[in-house]
């Protein structure tokens, strides 16, 4: 992925591949890579790590928008679902968002630090050594302190990077007495000053939609957190086309979902710095379309594949089996693929550091046992990596 640039289409000729490499590390990072020869003949005394078989090396994956910290599971939504109720037929029999919140009120931080770490490693062990993982199940003081918290513990448990987002803006909660935007203020005057005094999170996130924030009231509030030292983040555009506009205003790293985006969103992203981030597993949970990838991409857009792993509308969370089957759906080249997978997912997160091998990166790499790079996606996800490193350590996890 090195060398890429980070908006618009990509063909495969593009990518700089190295036959017979190597990648030579040290505390951490990346500081030489090249033809494996010329590598060992200028490290005699290195500690090797050679492979048995043919492999391909790639940048670990970075997966920009998740929401792996949670409680219970909505299998009676999805039941639902595919009997043909709708969202809000699901919302007044209880389910939802706020069966989601109710369930992830009740556990203690322990409990969902633990799920949290368990998922993390399944992610890891995928080849995810850079994940995103967002609150949003609290929507009280406590309950999103706790979340966070839960987060941060586990990140120490975790081979994994693991980076917090605050989305306590995912709806207003049904006990909240009180507007929307009476909502807000309360997230941005109390809550917001005590994760930042505490430093539980740098980011902040909020849901455009009908169901949840309008943009009127989603626009001052985002101003307000990026005023405040937040970065910024927006689930835009997933049922109705309101959330982009807001995100390009307020020069938010992404905006998520755009199943929704039309001509008009499209060219706002293209002409701005804000990544498109597309999330399939929300499509294929929910049965909806996917994500214009393919016009966003074409009209100069950068787009990155997040796995948008959830307890409601995307509770798979395969990150590579969903960006070959959106590559597949959108036409989107493997070049494209695994740019939105790498480099391109970690611009999302405001990291420069990762998504490449190239000198200077941090040592997160996966290896498949294959010698075609295009077998990776060609198995549709069943092809997983057979080792995986973070800052130049080979993970084996139990």
């Amino acid at each position: 992925m090195a060398g890429l640039p980070l908006k618009g289409a990509l063909q495969d000729g593009q990518l700089e591949i190295i036959e017979n490499g190597g990648v030579v590390t040290d505390d951490g990072k990346i500081v030489a890579i090249g033809a494996y020869d010329d590598l060992l003949a200028a490290h005699p005394d290195i500690d090797m790590d050679k492979p048995m078989q043919p492999s391909v090396l790639l940048p670990g994956f970075v997966d920009c928008h998740t929401h792996i910290c949670f409680d219970g599971t909505r299998s009676r939504d999805y039941a639902m679902r595919i009997a043909g109720k709708s969202y809000l037929d699901i919302a007044r029999a209880g389910g939802g968002i706020w069966d989601s919140v109710t369930k992830t009120r009740e556990v203690k931080e322990v409990t969902l630090m633990e799920s949290t770490v368990q998922r993390a490693n399944r992610h890891f062990q995928e080849g995810v050594t850079t994940i995103e993982v967002k609150s949003g199940y609290g929507l009280d003081m406590a309950s999103e302190i706790k979340m966070l918290r839960a987060i941060a513990i586990a990140a120490f448990h975790t081979p994994s990077t693991l980076i917090s987002t605050c989305l306590a803006a995912h709806m207003k909660p049904r006990d909240f007495e009180g507007s929307e935007q009476d909502y807000l203020q309360w997230v941005l005057h109390e809550l917001l000053p005590l994760l930042k005094e505490n430093d539980l999170t740098k980011r902040v996130d909020i849901f455009i939609e009908e169901t949840a924030f309008t943009a009127s009231v989603a626009t001052p509030f985002l101003q307000a957190a990026s005023e405040m030292g937040f970065d910024i983040t927006v689930h835009a555009d997933q049922f109705t086309a309101q959330g982009t506009e807001v995100a390009v205003k307020v020069k938010a790293l992404s905006a998520d979902h755009l199943e929704a985006s039309g001509d008009k969103e499209i060219a706002l992203l293209a002409g701005s710095d804000t990544v498109a981030v597309v999330l399939p597993g929300a499509s294929l949970g929910l049965g909806m379309p996917y994500a214009p990838a393919r016009r966003l991409l074409d009209a100069g857009a950068s787009v990155a594949i997040a796995s948008d792993w959830n307890p409601g509308s995307a509770p798979m969370g395969d990150l590579l089996m969903q960006a070959a089957v959106i590559s597949a759906a959108e036409k989107l080249s493997a070049a494209e693929t695994y740019a939105g997978l790498t480099v391109r997912a970690a611009k999302a997160l405001g990291l420069t550091d990762r998504g490449a091998l190239q000198v200077g990166m941090e040592a997160d790499f996966q290896a498949y046992a294959t010698s075609d790079y295009r077998d990776i996606l060609y198995y549709q996800g069943k092809m997983k990596p057979i080792t995986v490193w973070k800052r130049g350590k080979k993970i084996t996890m139990l």
